[in-house]
């Protein structure tokens, strides 16, 4: 008997895709395997993400395109867990009673056994718990790259942000012991990691469980002690809780990258006041002077919300203002959605629809001439490169590699001669062309650096599973953890 296949859905921040590692881990570890990307697996785990507001809408559309696909396929089952499935509870097995499991954010642990008495009892369990069950960095774990991981290093968050509901949803934070985080890192190591991204719904907050004010910036000291670790990032730390002492760690940790995601959310000192954001603006250009000061090759981004209830004109320049004096290398800019349960839901000042998207265009051509003009700072600059697998798209018919410089922009160049470099390999290059949201490196490469990151992606690709038959169900995939957020840029988005 052939073993059960199953496949991990995706949606939202570095925390899910972390969660994601961790379940596909603990399902290979009760004996299923991986499906093949155009199988039809006999379980399928949609992990969701509760910050938006069309979260609902991709889970509950997806959840129909594969109720008849399960009607036809006897024993498949469904599984929903993460921060929507911690919301909803019922309301998901009501909406769509052909799902099998939903699981909270606090018990990932349990997925195997759920549906193991899922199937036994013919009957959908729900379980969901309101504190943490195991931290998830403890449980095992399949991680899709070769040469990146993250480490969780705390989960939940401290902060009351009126636009947010993560925190409801994911807890307090908690801190892990910081021997067990370098534990974890030196085991990544050791399996060939050579880059690590420390990851927490507030990162650098982390300490205040353990009551140590200085705890993030002695880890990342402790990091740059690890041996064969090359790159340090972390992501998304709260402005509040930035610290000299953190800007003083990051410039002089030789492994500790000189890039920087800080969520703004607003310019204006009235609505950060309404987000519950417990900074101002002089606040936040301060700490950009100081890492500057500190690293004049800094590449700083941020998340930005536009159209928050209350918004005026006035405030909205005020974000303006800011963007033009931090100078971004890039911004992941979201207009402002409403979410049940949030105190910012209830608020009076709902800006129109048609107002937000006049804003929200202004800010994206803005930023679009800042990223542009800081990538033109690049022409000419030698960097080394590390190779990344599934960065760039049109790789094959430019006959062209990508990867990801220290500041972690975009870089793709021209393929050397000889043996392709190996995603995890280092590739030094030299900068012809800007463009606003990457990199191009046109002439030959001026080294290759094979490294101990690409003979784990050789080994790991060196006999690849046979495929199994099925039927394509067009699901999205979790894809290679980058150091930059691709959903909103915090670990939840709301940092």
């Amino acid at each position: 008997m052939s073993a059960r296949t199953y496949r991990v859905v995706t949606y939202g921040c570095q925390m899910n895709v972390h969660d994601s590692e961790r379940l596909s881990g603990l399902l290979e570890d009760a004996g299923y395997v991986k499906a093949d990307q155009d199988g039809s697996p006999d379980v399928v785990v949609f992990n969701t993400c509760a910050v938006r507001e069309n979260a609902d809408n991709r889970l509950y559309g997806n959840l129909g395109r594969l109720a008849p696909v399960k009607a036809d396929r006897a024993g498949m089952q469904i599984a929903v867990g993460g921060c929507l499935a911690q919301k909803d509870r019922d309301t998901i097995v009501r909406r769509a009673p052909w799902v099998d499991v939903v699981f909270g954010t606090h018990n990932i642990g349990h997925l195997p056994a759920l549906l193991e008495r899922a199937r036994v009892e013919s009957e959908a369990q729900v379980e969901i718990l309101e504190s943490l069950d195991t931290f998830p960095s403890t449980l095992p774990s399949r991680r899709e790259s070769a040469y990146a991981a993250w480490v969780a290093i705390s989960v939940g968050c401290n902060n009351t942000c009126t636009f947010c509901i993560v925190p409801a949803l994911r807890g307090k934070e908690k801190d892990r012991r910081p021997g067990d985080v370098l534990a974890e890192v030196e085991a990544l190591v050791a399996e060939g990691v050579v880059e690590v991204t420390l990851l927490g719904q507030n990162v650098n907050a982390y300490g205040s469980d353990i009551g140590d004010r200085e705890a993030f910036s002695k880890l990342l000291r402790a990091c740059g002690r690890i041996d064969g670790l090359e790159r340090v990032r972390f992501t998304s730390p709260h402005p509040r809780d930035f610290t000299d002492d953190v800007i003083a760690a990051m410039a002089e940790t030789p492994n500790v990258m000189h890039q920087l995601h800080m969520p703004l959310q607003s310019g204006s000192d009235t609505v950060l006041r309404a987000m519950r954001r417990s900074y101002r603006q002089d606040r936040y250009l301060g700490i950009i002077e100081k890492v500057r000061a500190a690293m004049p090759d800094a590449a700083l981004s941020t998340d930005i919300i536009v159209g928050f209830p209350g918004e005026t004109d006035e405030d909205f320049e005020q974000t303006l203002h800011v963007v033009r004096e931090a100078r971004f290398a890039q911004a992941f800019t979201f207009q402002y959605s409403k979410r049940p349960g949030t105190p910012a839901a209830e608020m009076d000042g709902q800006i129109p629809k048609e107002v937000v998207q006049e804003r929200y265009e202004r800010l994206v051509a803005l930023q679009e001439e800042i990223s542009w003009a800081e990538n033109r700072k690049q022409l000419g600059r030698t960097l080394e490169v590390l190779v990344a697998e599934g960065e760039g798209r049109k790789d094959d018919r430019t006959e062209r590699l990508s990867g990801r410089a220290p500041d972690n922009r975009l870089v793709h160049f021209t393929r050397p001669e000889g043996p392709a470099p190996r995603p995890g390999d280092m590739v030094t290059v030299e900068v012809t062309y800007a463009a606003p949201h990457h990199l191009l490196a046109e002439g030959a490469p001026l080294a290759v650096r094979r490294t101990r990151a690409g003979d784990a992606w050789e080994r790991r690709h060196a006999a690849p599973a046979a495929a199994p038959a099925g039927v394509m169900l067009g699901l999205p995939t979790v894809g290679v953890p980058a150091p930059l957020p691709a959903a909103p840029g915090g670990a939840c988005g709301c940092d």
